[in-house]
């Protein structure tokens, strides 16, 4: 990369790291407060102010890292690959920092919840991850190859192909809720009526479908190698 865009990354670096290790912040204090004796499922309710505030802040966050990523590009390819870039960055930054501030997760095989919009998020850590690496590889693909080719593009069937694997690999993340429960269970606690979490509080994940995880991640993976594999091919 030219020297601009060697700043850059080292400063979308640095603000991945440091919003990563926010959210570990954030996360410490609630589990302080919810889950003295650890993280486990069942997941704990929360009165409505604070269940407006958290919804909020995700939005917010992902918000964030959006704008980092228009302001890093000068194309939309760019803005994407930078925010996906960040995105991944943050994600990492977050797992590392709750390990070393709590030692958790245990293991790559924990139970986490991921995210909370539309409907939950569970899943192992060890698949958000993998996911997190893909993304830094494909995005810095793109981010190299743009500043290289103004002309790099991809094709609209790899781009139908990179989001039916993330359309699966979200299925699978959701599979396990939308098996027991039908609505989203936000729905009313945005409103004030009920607690964040009070449809949960019996709700403990069992199985993560890890074939139809695995499939929407090879989708993902196709169109990123291929593009690398073609671009190495025309050095």
């Amino acid at each position: 990369m030219k020297t601009s865009h060697t700043k850059i990354f080292l400063w979308v670096t640095g603000f991945a790291l440091a919003m990563g290790f926010l959210e570990t912040a954030v996360v410490v204090y609630l589990r302080q407060l919810y889950y003295p004796e650890g993280f486990q499922f069942p997941l704990r309710t929360m009165p409505p102010l604070i269940a407006q505030v958290e919804l909020t802040r995700e939005a917010a966050t992902i918000l964030m890292l959006v704008a980092v990523g228009y302001l890093s590009g000068k194309t939309a390819l760019q803005r994407f690959a930078w925010f996906t870039f960040a995105f991944a960055v943050w994600d990492l930054m977050y797992y590392a920092g709750l390990y070393l501030c709590l030692g958790w997760p245990v293991d790559l095989n924990t139970w986490d919840i991921l995210f909370l919009i539309p409907v939950p998020w569970v899943g192992p850590v060890w698949s958000a991850c993998i996911i997190a690496l893909l993304m830094v590889v494909g995005s810095m693909h793109v981010i190299t190859q743009t500043e290289r080719n103004p002309v790099f593009r991809i094709s609209r069937s790899q781009w139908f192909v990179l989001f039916s694997g993330i359309s699966i690999c979200l299925l699978a993340f959701m599979w396990d809720y939308l098996s027991t429960h039908s609505l989203p269970f936000w729905t009313n606690c945005l409103s004030g009526k009920e607690d964040l979490f009070s449809d949960m509080n019996t709700y403990i994940p069992h199985t993560f479908n890890t074939p139809v995880f695995l499939c929407g991640f090879l989708l993902m993976c196709a169109p990123v190698f291929l593009s690398v594999y073609q671009s190495l091919k025309l050095k």
